[in-house]
């Protein structure tokens, strides 16, 4: 069965993934869903890829669970001082493919990026091993620093909501999450559509430049049109902008706190946000990004699951018979207030 009343955000001890924790206990809260939280390591090998904050001898399955249990109880403290009482669960495997599986069973991970090794960096860190790329369902990645190093402040509320807008299905669907994600915070929607450079023209001021940029404008207000009738009290802007899709995007980030894109495995907003992992939106942005990937969005057309927070069918493997995945019970940390201090410098001033 889906798990369609509850949202999954993986920890590794790093405080990007309790920055990850804070921000999917809030939306939680506030979308009245359940939370669980997993830790995922593998042996023999895991001291060296999958805790960031913890190195135990090689092998030892023993002192990874210990290790495992005691990030999880972090974990929990952050989400219990939010008022939501969160399910933690262990998962011994690869972290790329238990998470793979994993999102056939969610409508909705989140997960934290910045920072060298952990669980980031497994999932996020080459292509082919990226979860927005091969998931079953959205991603939200959490930014823990901006590219200085500058650790990113997160309001407890939602106000400005960017996607990322072209005529792909995955562009339309992220549309519709976006949108549907926007309305149920009382957000203002801010649709991007990115215009490629044309040689000779881009920047050239002429007539024909502007036809472009009226029939890019004239296709926003066709698939922005049916979003307004479906949600009539939610504020819509649209901006038609030349250049990169990525750079618009991320630019956007900036003063948004949620940023939306569709995902389709190459090509168009996908090929320049997962076709490097050095300038792509993900490494870039400075607000949470919401990926739309291609399976979540070719299962939602084949009844597989149904598309955005509804119930699904049919993929879903209960967790149960997932290989290696354990319900666990942990002691809520002390010293919550230190770990959320650390995370976000402007605790005890959000917005």
């Amino acid at each position: 069965m889906i798990n369609d009343k509850a949202i999954l955000v993986g920890v590794d001890g790093s405080d990007a993934s309790y920055k990850a924790t804070w921000w999917a206990a809030n939306y939680a809260k506030h979308a009245g869903l359940t939370l669980q939280i997993v830790c995922a390591y593998s042996l023999p090998s895991y001291a060296a890829v999958s805790f960031d904050a913890t190195y135990t001898t090689m092998g030892d399955d023993v002192a990874a669970h210990s290790d495992a249990q005691e990030i999880l109880s972090k974990a929990k403290a952050i989400a219990d001082e939010q008022g939501v009482e969160a399910v933690t669960l262990i998962v011994t495997g690869d972290p790329s493919s238990v998470f793979v599986e994993l999102s056939r069973n969610y409508n909705l991970i989140v997960i934290g990026n910045r920072g060298k090794g952990g669980l980031a960096e497994r999932l996020l860190g080459t292509t082919s091993s990226s979860l927005p790329a091969y998931a079953y369902c959205p991603i939200v990645v959490v930014p823990y620093t901006d590219d200085d190093g500058k650790q990113m402040h997160l309001n407890n509320r939602i106000e400005r909501v960017a996607v990322g807008s072209d005529e792909s299905k995955w562009g339309l669907k992220a549309l519709e999450i976006a949108a549907e994600f926007a309305n149920t915070w009382g957000a203002t929607l801010d649709v991007i559509s990115a215009v490629p450079n044309i040689s000779g023209l881009t920047g050239s001021g002429s007539a024909e430049e502007q036809s472009v940029m009226d029939s890019y404008m004239e296709d926003l207000d066709g698939r922005i049109k049916p979003l307004q009738e479906d949600y009539p009290e939610l504020e819509v802007d649209k901006q038609v902008v030349p250049g990169s899709a990525v750079e618009a995007l991320t630019q956007a980030s900036k003063d948004h706190d949620v940023v939306v894109v569709g995902s389709r495995g190459r090509g168009g907003f996908t090929g320049l946000l997962l076709g490097s992992t050095s300038q792509g939106l993900l490494q870039h942005a400075v607000s949470p990004v919401y990926v739309v990937p291609r399976k979540y969005v070719e299962a939602t057309e084949s009844g597989l699951k149904q598309a955005a927070s509804g119930p699904g069918s049919g993929s879903a493997t209960a967790l149960e018979d997932i290989t290696g995945v354990q319900q666990v019970s942990v002691d809520k940390a002390d010293q919550v207030e230190d770990i959320e201090s650390a995370i976000d410098p402007l605790h005890g001033d959000r917005g």
